[in-house]
């Protein structure tokens, strides 16, 4: 009997490395010194130091988490927490350095600007390096630039919302990234601004033995409308990488916000970021997501609802293979009445990956009449794979609809067969059962504005699985 397979994600177009030309790379480790010099080598304000002095405080007192997958691997003695690459930042690709540049062509970033795209920026290591946004956006005033360039050009409102979304204390990895965060992006929308096309910021690590610590802030504000893209990757190296970034997003009254992101991170990737929105009356939040890489990922977008009529979505797949322990999920806190949340969550596991959905609902007292519903399938693609699910629902009051629905299983032989017997070859029958349990949620991510989203949408079907 001839035995058909089903591939990982196909990497290896991500794992091309460049030589670590760097400018300058900070001593391995996590001390007062080395935020102190962090802050030297930006020009910081000084109420930026107090900041990540105040983080880094936090940061040694928490303990690690124990509740997820275990990070004992993650050593901070041996990773550098900033590492500014051999290049400024740029407004033309024309002037950014040739290897970065051909980094990025690689990856189909200036071709997706071109085509689809009303902005763009790119991070490599540490530095943005390369950062623009189309002239009429401006003229509406659009803020669209890199979170160190906004803390210098508009303290004032900065000031007004960085940390107040995700506080330095909420967990021992976001103090940490409070602490040394370098890089990111800043958008602004003002009242009543419809951007028709997407802003895509795109993160590339490509220094061995290192950190990302980006920090995303938007503001959408009544009446607007954005949808932002963040993609990320890495190469393959052989020990352990850390990211550890945060997104802080809030959605004005009656604002609507898509936050699509794909994550490809090499598979020496610990993936420890943090994201969340503030939700306004009569606002959308809708999350969309697809997590391909990484050796561990803890990664739970959350929605607070603040707002009477306030609503969200979370669209999500991941695919962990060998090695990959994939600990995804997402939160919602109903904090006002008539608030609703819809959450859909796929995953794919195959040769020993682990996938975890890992929720959390919270409606509280004051929000009746709202409603949650909550989707989880899960797909084992062998005998040695696992999938949990694991939710906490906290309910306070009776005046609320929620469903909360979860399956995993293995691909049906009788499907299988059902197909065959219409022709199909096995093989062509385990690849549609596979799209379709897919199909739900890749059609909502954005496929058509990068190239690199195509690949890693497109599982590669050898074959099928026997």
């Amino acid at each position: 009997m001839n035995k058909t397979k089903v591939d990982d994600i196909n990497t290896a177009w991500f794992d091309f490395v460049d030589a670590d030309n760097f400018e300058f790379k900070m001593t391995a480790g996590i001390d007062e010194n080395i935020v102190r010099e962090i802050s030297k080598q930006k020009n910081e304000p000084q109420w930026v130091l107090d900041l990540r002095l105040k983080a880094l405080q936090i940061y040694e007192k928490l303990p690690m988490p124990t509740w997820g997958p275990d990070l004992s691997e993650l050593n901070m003695n041996e990773i550098s927490t900033y590492v500014r690459p051999r290049a400024k930042k740029q407004t033309s690709w024309d002037d950014v350095p040739e290897n970065i540049k051909q980094t990025f062509d690689k990856l189909g970033i200036p071709k997706a600007e071109r085509e689809y795209l009303a902005g763009v920026g790119a991070q490599y290591d540490s530095e943005v390096v390369y950062h623009s946004i189309k002239d009429e956006l401006i003229k509406k005033g659009v803020i669209y630039t890199d979170f160190d360039s906004a803390i210098r050009e508009y303290p004032d409102l900065v000031k007004k919302y960085f940390s107040k979304c995700t506080p330095l204390s909420e967990h021992k990895f976001i103090a940490l990234h409070y602490a040394v965060f370098s890089g990111g992006s800043f958008v602004y929308v003002p009242k009543g601004v419809k951007l028709d096309q997407p802003l895509q910021s795109y993160f590339r690590l490509n220094s061995p033995e290192s950190g990302q610590f980006e920090h995303t802030l938007i503001i959408v504000e009544e009446g607007a409308s954005l949808h932002f893209i963040e993609g990320c990757s890495a190469p393959k190296y052989s020990k352990i990488n850390l990211h550890a970034g945060c997104v802080e997003l809030f959605v004005m009254d009656g604002a609507t916000l898509r936050y699509s992101t794909i994550e490809n991170w090499a598979k020496n990737m610990m993936n420890l970021n943090t994201k969340k929105a503030i939700v306004g009356k009569d606002a959308n939040m809708i999350w969309v997501s697809g997590s391909f890489g990484s050796h561990i990922s803890m990664l739970y977008p959350m929605s607070i609802l603040s707002g009477e009529n306030a609503r969200t979505e979370y669209t999500g797949i991941s695919f962990a293979g060998a090695t990959q322990n994939l600990d995804t999920g997402f939160k919602v806190v109903h904090a006002a009445p008539h608030t609703k949340s819809i959450v859909s969550a796929k995953s794919i596991s195959k040769n020993g990956g682990i996938s975890t959905y890992r929720g959390l609902v919270r409606i509280m007292p004051n929000a009746a009449h709202s409603s949650c519903s909550v989707s989880c399938d899960g797909l084992m693609l062998d005998d040695i794979s696992r999938s949990d699910t694991i939710p906490v629902n906290d309910v306070g009051t009776a005046d609320v609809q929620f469903s909360h629905e979860a399956k995993v299983g293995k691909i049906s032989e009788k499907a299988i067969f059902y197909l065959m017997s219409r022709g199909l070859t096995r093989e062509d029958a385990v690849a549609l059962i596979v799209r379709g349990f897919a199909n739900p949620i890749s059609k909502e991510l954005p496929m058509e504005y990068a190239v690199e989203m195509n690949r890693l949408i497109n599982l590669e079907l050898v074959g099928g699985i026997g």
